[in-house]
C-alpha cells in the first residue's frame, strides 16, 4: 500500500498541492458575485476541476522547465525530480493529461471559457522563462492566478465586468506580492545565478516596502471589487480581517525575517484567501 501511494504523494509534494488555497477560494468568490446565490453542482464541479487540473498542469510545467535551476540551488535540490525520485516522462505526461482535463472543463464550462483557455495555459508556459529575463515574472504569476475569479465570473453570466476585473487585479497584486516575499529565500542565489526577481534587484528592505504597497492596493481592488459586485456589510467585514492578516505577514517578517516563511508566507495568506471566501459566502447567502 505504501508504494502504491507513495508515487502520487510524491507528486503532489513538488506541486505543492496545498497552495491551491489560494486560488481556488478566489474562483468560488467570483461564482458566488456573478450568480448571488450557492451555486448548483454542475458548475461548482467544473470549476473546481478546472481550478485544480490547470493549476496541476501548471506547476507540474514549473518543475519541468525549471529542473536545472531547481538542481543548483540549495534550497530545491532536495525536490522530487533534481533527486530523481520521479521521472520525466511521468511528470510530462500528468502536465499533458492535467492539461487534457482543464480544456474539457473549461469546454463544460462554456463556449467563451473554452475560447478563452489558452490564455492561462500559455501565461503557465512563459511563467518558467520570465525569471531568466525579467523580475516582472511575479507579476506574470499574480495574473495567472488573478484569472481565476474572472473565469468563474463569465461561466455564469458569459460576459466580461467590472467586479471580476477588479477582482483578479486584487488577486495579481496580491500574489505578485507574497511571490516576492517568497523569492527572498533565493535572493542571493538568484545573483549568483544571473536570474531576475525583485528582491535580486532591490534588495530585502525595498522589497517589502513595495509588496506592502501591493498589497495595499490588492485591498482597495477587492472593497471595489465588492462594490460593482453588490456586496454588503458581511464581506466588508471580510475586507478588514484580510487586511489584519496582511498586517500580521508584514509584521513576522520585520521581526522574524525569512526564517518564519511559512508561518508569514502560508498560514496568512491562506488566512486571506479563506476569509475573504467566507465572507462572500455568507454575504450572498444572507
Amino acid at each position: 500500500m505504501r508504494s502504491i501511494f507513495a508515487k502520487p504523494a510524491l507528486f503532489l509534494e513538488m506541486i505543492k498541492f496545498e497552495h491551491s488555497v489560494f486560488a481556488l477560494p478566489f474562483a468560488y468568490m467570483g461564482l458566488l458575485m456573478a450568480a448571488k446565490r450557492w451555486p448548483e453542482f454542475g458548475i461548482f464541479f467544473w470549476i473546481t476541476v478546472a481550478m485544480v487540473s490547470f493549476r496541476t498542469m501548471a506547476m507540474a510545467l514549473n518543475r519541468l522547465l525549471d529542473l536545472r535551476i531547481d538542481a543548483a540551488n540549495p534550497r530545491t535540490t532536495g525536490r522530487a525530480l533534481p533527486q530523481k525520485r520521479l521521472s520525466l516522462p511521468l511528470v510530462w505526461a500528468l502536465a499533458v493529461f492535467a492539461g487534457w482535463v482543464f480544456e474539457v472543463s473549461a469546454y463544460r464550462l462554456g463556449t467563451l471559457c473554452f475560447w478563452l483557455s489558452p490564455v492561462p495555459v500559455s501565461l503557465a508556459i512563459l511563467y518558467p522563462f520570465m525569471k531568466r529575463f525579467t523580475w516582472g515574472s511575479h507579476f506574470v504569476l499574480g495574473l495567472i492566478l488573478g484569472i481565476a475569479p474572472y473565469g468563474a465570473w463569465i461561466a455564469v453570466t458569459g460576459h466580461f465586468a467590472w467586479a471580476p476585473a477588479f477582482l483578479t487585479a486584487g488577486v495579481m497584486t496580491w500574489v505578485a506580492g507574497f511571490d516576492m516575499i517568497y523569492a527572498l529565500q533565493d535572493m542571493e542565489f538568484d545573483r549568483s545565478a544571473g536570474l531576475h526577481s525583485v528582491p535580486a534587484k532591490f534588495g530585502q528592505a525595498r522589497t517589502l516596502r513595495l509588496t506592502k504597497a501591493m498589497h495595499g492596493v490588492a485591498v482597495l481592488c477587492w472593497a471595489v471589487a465588492g462594490l460593482f459586485g453588490g456586496m454588503g456589510l458581511i464581506y466588508g467585514l471580510g475586507i478588514l480581517a484580510a487586511v489584519y492578516f496582511l498586517i500580521r505577514e508584514h509584521q513576522t517578517l520585520r521581526s522574524c525575517g525569512v526564517s518564519k516563511m511559512n508561518e508569514a508566507f502560508f498560514v496568512m495568506n491562506a488566512f486571506v484567501s479563506l476569509t475573504l471566501f467566507a465572507a462572500t459566502a455568507l454575504d450572498v447567502i444572507f
